[in-house]
């Protein structure tokens, strides 16, 4: 396992890893014309957030001042709400940009140090008992991901798919 300069960082490599991963398996076998479906047009459907999926990695990219940016941002940009009026990229789109920038936000948080990390960093929670600065921002994004995550298993059941598979690809080193 890759080791992170920053101690405090160890439980957030494995994490970012296998969020990795689960991206790739929650695609896997989705058919294009499922994924702007909603339940009762309530929910949001799987390419919105997949999309935020993919811009919360861009997000916290930018708080480390890696230059790349998420060329759908004003469609995910602060969880903006899905609009059925837009038109959403494809999955294949999302995917591309997922691994464009999930390698380099990757060796960012390897290489970080512990000085950089307590950067104060305000992310508007105002919550007494979370600092805001770099390190809890990497703590909010996984959360973030997680979440969707869950979302997106809840979709696949709800599409008629397979629950999402926790196979591994050695391959994907990020």
């Amino acid at each position: 396992m890759d080791r992170p300069i920053a101690q405090t960082l160890e439980i957030v490599i494995p994490a970012y890893r296998m969020h990795s991963q689960l991206f790739n398996n929650m695609l896997a076998d989705l058919r294009e014309s499922d994924a702007q479906k909603r339940i009762e047009d309530r929910t949001n459907h799987f390419t919105w957030m997949v999309g935020n999926l993919v811009n919360c990695r861009y997000w916290l990219a930018d708080v480390f001042d890696i230059p790349e940016r998420d060329p759908y941002d004003a469609l995910f940009k602060d969880a903006k709400a899905l609009d059925s009026t837009l038109t959403y990229p494809s999955l294949a789109e999302l995917k591309e940009q997922w691994h464009k920038i999930s390698p380099l936000l990757y060796q960012k948080l390897l290489t970080v140090d512990e000085p950089e990390l307590n950067q104060a960093y305000a992310f508007g929670m105002d919550t007494p008992y979370v600092e805001e600065n770099k390190r809890n921002m990497v703590g909010m994004c996984l959360d973030r991901e997680s979440y969707l995550f869950g979302q997106l298993g809840l979709m696949r059941k709800v599409l008629g798919y397979e629950g999402v598979r926790y196979d591994l690809d050695d391959r994907l080193a990020y």
